[in-house]
């Protein structure tokens, strides 16, 4: 599909916010959601200057031109038309952040790993969202491209460094690069405070108690393995 659900927006753009990227590459953009959420959020959310006077840089790469509207081309800088496969060794710039978003199942294995190769060849930081279980798909409105071809789980990414998950339903998310320390923890303290806040509207209690000190160094849902 040229869209993917939407159980896991608020963790990818919590993501994508928090890493604050001059600039983004996003990866099988599709209908161009999270292209249009990190133009909106990046560049509309606390930013001095004139409306659409755009600051960062957002490029897509799309394999299947029938995809690539008027939508898409007014929110990319620049779509780059082909193969991720094809198409990333001929890039020689640098971003802040590549997205893989629902990307990584449509190639086999051993052409995900190069395609994380090349992710991190021309970025600091990948964002990848995969299916928590992938389910049998062939190809949609005419699309080769949206063959399902590979379940990758935490496993599949045991031999890349500077990397930590997010199990949100129906998705695994995995976040590799040199800001995955700082990102982590942003995310961790977000989610510990709305845990405590949650569980104190829950008690009727306003205040924390010394009875929370150990649900306060609870883990959230995600890990570094």
């Amino acid at each position: 599909m040229p869209s993917s659900h939407f159980l896991q927006v608020n963790e990818i753009l919590e993501l994508i916010i928090e890493t604050d990227p001059c600039k983004l590459l996003d990866i099988g953009i599709g209908f161009g959601k999270f292209g249009f959420l990190s133009r909106e959020y990046l560049e509309l959310w606390g930013e001095d200057h004139a409306y659409g006077d755009w600051r960062r840089q957002i490029d897509g790469i799309e394999a299947f031109d029938p995809y690539i509207t008027a939508v898409q081309k007014s929110i990319y800088d620049h779509i780059y038309k082909g193969n991720a496969l094809d198409v990333l060794p001929c890039l020689s710039g640098k971003y802040d952040l590549v997205l893989l978003i629902d990307v990584l199942e449509h190639f086999t294995y051993e052409e995900g790993l190069k395609v994380i190769e090349e992710c991190r060849r021309i970025s600091n930081n990948i964002l990848i969202a995969v299916p928590e279980y992938m389910n049998p798909q062939e190809a949609v409105f005419g699309n080769q491209f949206e063959i399902h071809k590979y379940p990758w789980t935490k496993k599949d990414f045991r031999n890349i460094p500077d990397k930590f998950f997010l199990t949100v339903p129906r998705s695994l998310i995995c976040f590799i690069g040199d800001k995955s320390r700082p990102v982590e923890q942003a995310v961790r303290k977000r989610i510990r405070k709305q845990r405590v806040k949650d569980l104190l509207d829950l008690v009727g209690l306003r205040k924390p108690v010394s009875e929370l000190r150990r649900f306060l160094k609870s883990k959230p849902g995600h890990s570094r393995n």
